[in-house]
C-alpha cells in the first residue's frame, strides 16, 4: 500500500512539475515578447540646432521633418511657417507665413518632401499645400469636412512614388488615399471609430510607405502601429500587448505614437511622444532599439514629434518640447 502511495505522489509530483515547466516558459516568452531587449547597439548624438523664438533657425513647436536633395524641411508650427537647412542646419531659407490663402499657413504639421515638391497638412486649414522645394505655392488640396476628400485636421502624410497621397485625417479617424491630382480613390479605417480592432484608429497622426508599398501609419492614440496592405487591408499591427490601447514605458510599447518613417534598409522609426524617444524596428514590427530619454541636453528628447532619415541612415528628430532639431548617427 505504502509503494502505490508514494507511486502516485512521485506521479503527481512530476506532472506538477511538468505544469511548472509550462507556466515558466509560457511567461517567458510573453516577456520576450512584451519586453523585449535591444537587438542593436543604437545611434550616438551628432548635432542639433534650433532654440525658442521667429528669427532664422530658431522655431515655436515645430512638428515636422522631410529630406529632400540634402536639404532638411522643417514645419514650424508656433510660427506658421517653413525653414529649410542643410544636413548639417545651417540655415538656408524660410517661407510661409500665417493666413489661410495660397502661400499662407496655419500651423503645418508632419510634412513630407517628395519628387520635387513640398506637401504641407494644416491643422488648421483642413488642406494639404502643395509648394515647390524653393517654397512657390502650386495648389491646395481638400477642405474642411467628413466627406471624400475632406479633412478634419490632417497631420502627416505620405507620397509614394506614383504621387498618391495617404493622408492621417486627425478627427476623422481615418486615412485617405487621393491621386496626385488630389481625387479620392479610397478610404483605410473606419470613421470616427475608436476602437482597439486592426483596422481602427484613435485620432491617427502619421503615414509611412515601405519600399514594397505597404501602408504603415501611426495609430497615434490607439498606442500602436499599423500596417496595411496597398488595398488597405490589414497586415499586422504592433505595441504594447495586443496592440490593444495598452500605453507604456516598456520597450516596444507607446505613449501615443505620433510619427512614422521607413529608413533605407526597411527598418521603421516610431516617435514615442510621451516616453521622450525614438523606437526601431523591423520590417516585421520587432523591436530592435530605443534612441533618446527624456531631457533637454545633447541627445535627449522632450516630446519628439517626427522623424526623417537622409540617404546614409543618420537619424533627424523633431525634439518639438525643446524647440530643436536632433541629429543622430547610427553606431557601427
Amino acid at each position: 500500500m505504502d509503494s502505490e502511495r508514494e507511486g502516485k505522489l512521485l506521479m503527481r509530483l512530476r506532472e506538477f512539475s511538468l505544469i511548472i515547466i509550462i507556466v515558466v516558459a509560457s511567461a517567458l516568452v510573453a516577456v520576450h515578447q512584451w519586453f523585449p531587449v535591444a537587438k542593436e547597439p543604437g545611434y550616438r548624438y551628432v548635432l542639433s540646432w534650433g532654440g525658442r523664438g521667429d528669427g532664422p533657425g530658431e522655431f515655436i513647436e515645430p512638428m515636422g521633418i522631410s529630406i529632400e536633395a540634402d536639404e532638411v524641411f522643417v514645419s514650424d508650427a508656433g510660427n506658421h511657417r517653413i525653414q529649410v537647412f542643410d544636413l548639417n542646419g545651417r540655415f538656408l531659407r524660410e517661407f510661409g507665413r500665417k493666413g489661410s490663402g495660397m502661400g499662407e499657413l496655419a500651423r503645418p504639421m508632419l510634412i513630407e518632401a517628395k519628387g520635387g515638391r513640398l506637401y504641407v497638412p494644416e491643422y488648421l486649414n483642413d488642406r494639404i499645400q502643395v509648394f515647390d522645394l524653393n517654397g512657390t505655392p502650386l495648389r491646395t488640396i481638400g477642405s474642411s469636412g467628413s466627406q471624400k476628400g475632406q479633412f478634419d485636421a490632417p497631420s502627416g502624410l505620405a507620397v509614394d512614388d506614383e504621387g498618391r497621397l495617404y493622408v492621417a485625417d486627425f478627427f476623422n479617424h481615418r486615412v485617405q488615399v487621393l491621386d496626385r491630382d488630389g481625387r479620392f480613390i479610397m478610404q483605410i479605417g473606419k470613421t470616427g471609430k475608436k476602437g482597439i480592432r486592426g483596422g481602427e484608429f484613435n485620432y491617427p497622426t502619421d503615414v509611412a510607405i515601405t519600399k514594397n508599398g505597404s501602408i504603415v501609419v501611426a495609430d497615434a492614440y490607439n498606442d500602436r502601429v499599423q500596417v496595411f496592405d496597398r488595398q488597405g487591408r490589414l497586415i499586422r499591427k504592433w505595441g504594447g500587448p495586443f496592440a490593444m490601447d495598452i500605453h507604456g514605458p516598456f520597450n516596444g510599447w507607446f505613449k501615443t505614437a505620433t510619427a512614422v518613417a521607413v529608413g533605407p534598409e526597411g527598418n521603421i522609426f516610431v516617435a514615442d511622444f510621451y516616453n521622450h524617444r525614438i523606437q526601431k524596428f523591423s520590417p516585421e514590427g520587432d523591436f530592435l532599439v530605443s534612441i533618446g530619454k527624456k531631457g533637454s541636453g545633447p541627445g535627449e528628447l522632450l516630446y519628439p514629434t517626427d522623424i526623417a532619415l537622409d540617404s546614409e541612415g543618420n537619424l533627424y528628430v523633431v525634439d518639438f518640447g525643446n524647440n530643436r532639431v536632433q541629429k543622430f548617427a547610427k553606431i557601427k
